[in-house]
């Protein structure tokens, strides 16, 4: 599948959920402003931790679905508070990802 301009796909799911009965890595397609916010941010380090620089297709997070989806919505959360510019308290919370 093609992504849009200013879109990115990642490859979402964990090692051991692989090896589950029908449990299989979701991909998402995300805008690229993603990677600027913080909480992201802490999961390409994690990203790049555990699979390195260089892989094959779309940029694989070790984060579980859920986990993920959870982070998504506070990252779109956020967004649409524009007028709040503090680091997000959720930064210190989230520790699944």
């Amino acid at each position: 599948m093609k992504v849009k301009k200013g879109w990115l796909a990642v490859q979402v799911g964990l090692e051991d959920e692989s090896s589950e009965e029908g449990s299989t890595p979701q991909r998402f397609v995300i805008p690229i402003s993603y990677l600027y916010h913080p909480l992201f941010k802490r999961l390409l380090d994690k990203a790049y931790e555990v699979y390195g620089y260089h892989t094959d297709g779309p940029l694989k997070l070790p984060c579980s679905v859920d986990d993920f989806l959870h982070l998504r919505w506070r990252i779109e959360k956020e967004s649409n508070h524009h007028h709040n510019h503090r680091l997000p308290h959720a930064l210190y919370n989230f520790h699944s990802c």
